[in-house]
């Protein structure tokens, strides 16, 4: 029948020849779709890729460029500063610290100043042979005497252990003339910190009632959880102060 020239063959024919394009049509359609789909898996697999190395390159980026601040710290202070690597850093808790890959080899003791280009880090409380473990101010064991610029007036920073985005600044009379944005940096009877180290910036000042003193909160100079990097200043008080200091007042 396909070889006869009828026009109900042709019909039946033509008919047949419609149908099977709609089929071929409709696996063509799939392969199409397969096609996409793989495609799209591709695409989704290498933005993620670029994504990752978008990702590497801001922080080896931010890295580079606190390296180069610090550098500019270091050749143009006066202190004698030993560059460290923060190895491990734990900062979810009240009690935080941190730990440099700097230690007794590296004429690292217990009681020196840790500072960032930003500003104060913590101190040193345990030193091993490679290693030096730090309290930081996110810790609320730590204290440090502190003057709020240009002001001069005097207080102690702590932390409450809650936001780790503010500190409290104590022991602020009424009287001076403190408001949000002035600068608070290490007063000159630390006996661990040099003065004039940030400390933060004066957030908001509140008055409580029957108390003579201000409630101050200051936000941190130095972001702890973004920073990589930190100096130790090789400076102890005098043995003989810290003797004295260490007796007890009959």
């Amino acid at each position: 029948m396909a070889t006869q020239n009828r026009p109900l063959v042709r019909a039946v024919r033509a008919e047949t020849m419609e149908w099977t394009a709609k089929i071929e049509s409709s696996f063509a359609w799939v392969g199409r779709y397969v096609r996409a789909v793989e495609e799209n898996d591709a695409l989704r697999r290498r933005n993620i890729e670029l994504s990752s190395e978008v990702a590497r390159s801001r922080a080896v980026r931010t890295q580079n460029q606190e390296l180069r601040r610090m550098l500019s710290l270091r050749d143009t202070s006066q202190a004698d500063m030993i560059p460290a690597r923060i190895v491990t850093k734990d900062i979810t808790r009240q009690r935080n610290w941190i730990t440099l890959d700097v230690g007794s080899t590296d004429s690292v003791a217990a009681g020196m100043p840790v500072i960032h280009e930003s500003g104060v880090i913590g101190k040193v409380v345990l030193v091993s042979e490679h290693f030096s473990r730090v309290m930081p101010f996110l810790n609320t064991d730590f204290r440090v005497p502190a003057t709020i610029i240009p002001i001069g007036a005097e207080g102690i920073v702590r932390w409450e252990g809650d936001q780790l985005d503010r500190l409290l600044l104590q022991h602020v009379v009424k009287t001076e003339p403190v408001s949000t944005g002035q600068q608070v940096v290490t007063s000159g009877h630390s006996d661990i910190f040099p003065p004039g180290e940030q400390i933060g910036v004066i957030d908001s000042v509140a008055v409580r009632p029957g108390r003579n003193e201000f409630r101050i909160f200051l936000r941190p100079a130095v972001k702890l959880y973004r920073i990589n990097h930190a100096f130790v200043i090789r400076s102890l008080p005098p043995k003989e102060r810290q003797s004295l200091e260490a007796e007890s007042i009959p």
